[in-house]
């Protein structure tokens, strides 16, 4: 697998596809078509690759620094900025992702701006609707993954316990083996 998938919604698992964003050499994770190809399939929107060509990828690129800055805008409490709302618009307005019933059961197929979407429907469905106020952004300093936290309390932290959650928890414990030696 070339792409994680820790957001549990589709939208800011592929903003996570361009990593440690405030990092001075952040990690693209759709740095070719091919990766864009694979997103789509690991990510299950799609069973078939959709074939991205370099367009798509520009586009797809586009579309997510867009739903970043939306998200953004968000969660700093400040109003949409209208160029990344109207690309969400546009991408909305596409064709739905094909599903098809046979006898293995349905499939489901589509090109690239179908998968966007399709991506881009979900988000206005969070930035529009309650689920707009759950959003957070990992809590570990390297990380710029959001995530809608769902939580009883309200109070995750992290993108995922398994990443994130268990790199803080063991630096501080490291921290305090330290401090207790030294």
């Amino acid at each position: 697998m070339n792409h994680a998938f820790p957001c549990g919604t589709l939208p800011l698992d592929f903003v996570g596809t361009l990593r440690a964003r405030r990092n001075g050499e952040p990690m693209e994770k759709l740095a070719t078509p091919e990766l864009l190809d694979d997103w789509f399939v690991e990510s299950g929107m799609l069973d078939l690759a959709p074939c991205a060509s370099e367009v798509d990828l520009a586009i797809a690129i586009d579309l997510r620094e867009s739903i970043y800055d939306l998200v953004a805008a968000c969660l700093d409490g400040k109003p949409m900025p209208s160029e990344a709302v109207a690309e969400l618009n546009l991408q909305a307005s596409g064709l739905p992702v094909t599903l098809r019933l046979g006898p293995h059961g349905m499939t489901r197929t589509g090109s690239v701006s179908q998968g966007l979407a399709a991506l881009a429907r979900e988000m206005i469905v969070i930035l529009g609707g309650d689920d707009g106020a759950l959003l957070r952004e990992c809590a570990r300093p390297e990380c710029t993954q959001v995530y809608l936290d769902r939580s009883r309390g309200r109070r995750r932290e992290w993108c995922a316990m398994k990443t994130c959650g268990n790199r803080v928890k063991a630096a501080a414990y490291r921290a305090r083996q330290h401090v207790s030696q030294g």
